[in-house]
Order: structure tokens, then C-alpha cells, then sequence
């Protein structure tokens, strides 16, 4: 897990969180996986009851 050091910020009754640009590069990348495994785990139950063909069969048609 990333350690981040937010400085909390008060405007107008509004608060802001200030991170550093490599905390907030870490935060995006962690959030960019994240919607990754979801999409994938969603395509993986999409797909569960499709057919499939083996490796060998896919070079085979492919004549490799």
C-alpha cells in the first residue's frame, strides 16, 4: 500500500486534499488496476460459457 501525506485544505466551507505529484501518480495507477481487475473479472463471467480452443489448436488454423 502507498503512505500519503495529504495536506487538508479549507476554503468557503469547502475542504481540498493536496497530495504531491507522485502520490497522486501512485493513487491513479492504483485506481487505473483497480477498473483493470474489474474489467477483467467482468469479461471472465461474461465469457464463462463460451467454447474455447486450445493453443495447439489456434496454430493449427493458423498454420504455425
Amino acid at each position: 500500500m502507498i503512505e500519503l501525506h495529504p495536506e487538508i485544505l479549507k476554503k468557503e466551507g469547502k475542504e481540498f486534499v493536496v497530495l504531491t505529484h507522485e502520490e497522486f501518480e501512485a493513487v491513479r495507477e492504483l485506481l487505473n488496476d483497480y477498473e483493470d481487475l474489474l474489467d477483467l473479472r467482468s469479461a471472465t463471467s461474461e465469457e464463462r460459457d463460451e467454447p474455447t480452443r486450445s493453443l495447439l489448436e489456434v496454430k493449427k488454423e493458423l498454420g504455425i
